[in-house]
């Protein structure tokens, strides 16, 4: 049985490095997710989008 669970990692939208990491369930989020989340190189919350 294949896992409905991927690791996916996060990357600014701004400084285009990559922050964090989570898992998203790949059945019922089919887009790519978008989180506001802190940035430490920019020192403010900015947009990160999942990349792979």
């Amino acid at each position: 049985m294949a896992a409905a669970r991927e690791i996916i990692t996060l990357q600014c939208t701004e400084c285009k490095r990559r922050n964090y990491t989570t898992t998203k369930n790949k059945k019922t989020t089919t887009e790519k997710l978008e989180l506001k989340k802190f940035c430490r190189h920019d020192r403010k919350r900015t947009v990160h989008r999942e990349t792979k």
